[in-house]
């Protein structure tokens, strides 16, 4: 609970925003002194303030019913009456936030402040007894009018472009993250292409960018493409005929599920279109992000979380005649007597070393890559999406995966071996995909691409 200084802060906080709400074009001092005030407020303290924000301006029965019995009153849903009753309902039901936080677009910084605004919400709302889930829904719905209406702007980020925008790329890739710029540098090679999707209203620094790989033939190890070797000369002189996206990154979280991904993705594969004829396969090499600690590892200690993989079922991913194996290379490695298979496997995969010990290695090999395949297509979330978030985004993008897609050892970095394994996976967007969602952006995107 708040204490006495901090309720404060929130009532002067809904009051501004009422008299934002109030004013037909609220100036840039009361808009600034909102975005000052709010930082002010204790984190931990934001979660009452949004209650606070939705009890005071969520339109209440009171004021709707009225307009709604008048409206079933009318007769005739053709009606003069029924058009203009409906008309005053929508009003006064509408969204309430889109008029106090539409101001902020016309204030310098204002964008990226209700970016980070959406991020204090999404934390809040992991508090069990806030429910502020139709308060994102509406800002959310905000952020998507504003972020499809040709206020989206591509630029290619090459060895050419400015410092700044170059090491902003560089400290914000989470995916593979940099030690030096000598590694974006590598990145930005012949045989390399960056792209970053801005918002016209914060050329500042990107929403979201990708990095891609020109290559002959599908990546299947983030080595190949990351080593400190890119393609030699005479292999980039070879044209390319697949794209291969490694790395993308949302650089603002409050744009958390709001899909720009998928316009960035689009943009891109028309931008490669227009100079590399003979690309005709487009793909990712991704992480398998969450595989080991949220889902595997529970798994083999017996506690699966939110899936479908018992012990059981994790046993059969083992054929009969590979566990003796499996169980002799568990005691040879750690010096200690088991017969237990899922706890051996646990003590293995929870070393550093694992992927060094040839043998152990080469017989979980074939059964790893079942476990992610059926963690990737057949384990699902409450709305019955892929449980995984990479892989939710590309499968509902339209992109396709098979069990030839995931790749053993694809990723030996310490980050890739704690977050899944080693493993990745070639997501293959079709060209019937391509040619689909090219038609559908071309209609739905007003600007020219």
């Amino acid at each position: 609970m708040p204490d006495r200084a901090a309720n404060k802060k929130i009532k002067e906080l809904i009051a501004l925003l009422k008299n934002i709400r109030i004013l037909k074009e609220p100036s840039l001092d009361l808009l600034q002194k909102f975005q000052n005030q709010y930082v002010l407020v204790n984190r931990d303290d934001r979660g009452s303030f949004f209650e606070a924000l939705v009890l005071t301006f969520q339109p209440s029965r009171k004021q709707i019913a009225p307009d709604l019995e008048s409206l079933l009153a009318v007769p005739d849903d053709r009606s003069d009456s029924w058009h203009r009753q409906v008309v005053e309902l929508r009003r006064k039901i509408e969204s309430p936030y889109r008029k106090l936080f539409a101001p902020f677009l016309n204030l310098p910084g204002g964008l990226k402040f209700l970016l980070d605004f959406r991020v204090d919400l999404l934390a809040a709302q992991r508090q069990p007894a806030l429910n502020l889930e139709y308060l994102d829904e509406d800002l959310a719905t905000l952020f998507n009018l504003w972020f499809q209406q040709g206020l989206l702007v591509l630029q290619e980020i090459t060895q050419d472009s400015p410092y700044r925008q170059i090491r902003f790329l560089k400290d914000h890739d989470l995916v593979h993250p940099m030690a030096n710029l000598e590694e974006m540098g590598r990145r930005l090679g012949a045989d390399r292409r960056c792209f970053a999707l801005y918002h016209r209203a914060m050329l500042q620094e990107p929403v979201v960018f990708i990095e891609v790989a020109l290559t002959r033939g599908l990546s299947r190890s983030i080595h190949e493409i990351l080593g400190k070797a890119t393609l030699s000369p005479d292999r980039v002189k070879a044209a390319p005929d697949t794209a291969i996206f490694y790395s993308i990154n949302n650089t603002q979280n409050g744009l958390a599920g709001l899909g720009l991904g998928k316009v960035l993705i689009f943009q891109v594969v028309e931008a490669l279109k227009r100079d590399h004829f003979g690309i005709k396969t487009y793909a990712t090499l991704s992480p398998i992000p969450g595989f080991w600690d949220r889902y595997l590892k529970p798994s083999l200690q017996g506690k699966p979380v939110h899936s479908t993989l018992t012990p059981e079922r994790l046993r059969n991913f083992f054929p009969e005649k590979l566990r003796p194996q499996i169980l002799d290379q568990v005691r040879r490695i750690t010096g200690q007597e088991t017969d237990d298979l899922l706890g051996g496997l646990h003590k293995m995969l929870s070393r550093t070393d694992w992927f060094e010990q040839k043998e152990f290695s080469s017989l979980i090999h074939k059964p790893l890559t079942d476990i992610a395949y059926f963690y990737l297509t057949q384990e699902k979330n409450k709305r019955g999406q892929p449980l995984n978030p990479v892989a939710n985004f590309h499968l509902g993008n339209g992109a396709a995966v098979s069990p030839n897609n995931i790749h053993f050892g694809a990723n030996r970095s310490m980050k890739g071996l704690a977050e899944s394994c080693g493993l990745m996976v070639n997501y293959i967007y079709s060209q019937t995909w391509l040619h689909q969602i090219g038609r559908t952006m071309k209609a739905l995107l007003p600007w020219k691409i």
